[in-house]
């Protein structure tokens, strides 16, 4: 977990490396550079023998290309599965089997993707390049972004929409690239380098922002059709006043939630963005949601899980404690995380019991796992995107 310059789009320089320091201590094992050779300020909770309860085994592992980040999440649609890697390897694989479907490489190191509507499959590169694909792997058109763009892009309705780090959310024309609109919201001068990601649903796009902020865009437009505030950023210096939303805000029933570092979990009414309730805490990951609970890891992996319909806390976990869990996926009767040695662990959705633990390539997991209708899909940090069979 890093921070940068929200106004630039750049890795701290060296006036701010004191900052960053503090701040990689508090968030001691958020993120995968803080697990080094070091002797860890939090050490991760050992493995420990449990009685498993819920049967997982490897589907399929294809190797997508190098590198890994917080920004690469695959995307599935219908039968297929589009993921991409940092050294600009971006592929289509059958969902039933892992066969490749085709790959192509963006000519460039990327920092975020996929997005993919089955028609269009979009990445983006650290300069702020957005490029799209055709669903044959044949590059379709570049454009130029404000700045770089860590969040993957979002594909759908006809268009291309990229977050970028100078808090501008810019959406082109899926089939020419051409701009169709750009809005842009102040934010604070540093912010969380974390997993985060854009929801598109009934023609508006929701996307959390540095600085604790949730706003839903009309997809036509682009006007602003509300703007909430998840948490309010406090204390007396600029890291303490760090408040970003995580991970991607989720949409069950009429409530939107979302979630902060050191900040709270809050949940919307999705139509007028009025508040329905929230709760203190602190993510570095993101959350999910069912239709009857939330759940959700603290900045120490001590994963919650919390009444959809009213916020109270029904239970917590802590066997994982300090593991750099993942955003968890919601599957069957459990829930997925990944942690920073490429396991996947199940937890029971009602009560938090650890159910079933399955290893991948033993690198980190740093994106959310995917729900499927044939598994759970994770993509780790050495490039290898897994399927993972998940029994009753």
């Amino acid at each position: 977990m890093t921070l940068h310059n929200g106004f630039t789009g750049e890795r701290l320089g060296w006036r701010h490396l004191r900052r960053a320091a503090a701040v990689a201590a508090v968030l001691a094992l958020g993120g995968c550079s803080l697990f080094s050779s070091e002797k860890p300020r939090y050490p991760p909770a050992p493995l420990t023998n449990f009685n498993a309860t819920l049967p997982v085994s490897s589907g399929w592992s294809v190797s997508v290309g190098s590198k890994g980040g917080v920004g690469f999440v695959p995307v599935v649609v219908g039968d297929a599965v589009y993921a991409a890697t940092g050294n600009g390897s971006v592929g289509k694989y059958a969902l039933a089997t892992g066969a490749e479907i085709w790959r192509s490489s963006a000519k460039a190191d990327l920092s975020a993707g996929v997005g993919s509507d089955g028609r269009v499959t979009a990445v983006a590169t650290p300069r702020g390049e957005v490029i799209a694909f055709d669903d044959t792997g044949a590059i379709k058109w570049r454009a130029q972004a404000s700045s770089e763009i860590t969040v993957p892009p979002l594909v759908g309705e006809g268009l291309v929409v990229v977050r970028s780090g100078d808090y501008r959310i810019q959406a082109y024309d899926a089939e020419s690239g051409k701009r169709r609109w750009s809005v842009q919201r102040p934010g604070p001068a540093l912010a969380l380098r974390a997993p985060g990601e854009m929801l598109l649903s009934g023609g508006y796009i929701f996307t959390g922002l540095p600085g604790g902020k949730l706003i839903a865009i009309a997809t036509n437009t682009g006007a602003v059709r509300w703007e909430g505030t998840v948490a309010n950023p406090s204390g007396a210096s600029e890291l303490e006043r760090v408040a970003d939303v995580v991970g991607a805000p989720v949409i069950s029933g009429r409530q939107l939630c979302a979630v902060t570092y050191q900040g709270r979990i809050n949940c919307f009414d999705v139509g007028s963005g009025n508040s329905t309730w929230s709760r203190e805490f602190s993510s570095v990951t993101g959350l999910t949601a069912d239709v009857r609970f939330a759940y959700a890891p603290n900045d120490r992996s001590v994963v919650f899980g919390f009444a959809l319909d009213s916020g109270a806390n029904i239970w917590k976990q802590d066997v994982l404690q300090n593991r750099g869990l993942t955003a968890p996926a919601s599957v069957g009767r459990a829930i997925a995380l990944g942690d920073y040695q490429g396991y996947v662990h199940f937890l029971q959705r009602e009560d938090g019991t650890l159910l079933a633990r399955i290893a991948t390539d033993g690198s980190a997991i740093l994106s959310q796992p995917v729900a499927t209708d044939r598994g759970v899909l994770v993509q780790t940090s050495r490039g290898n995107l897994t399927l993972i069979n998940v029994g009753q």
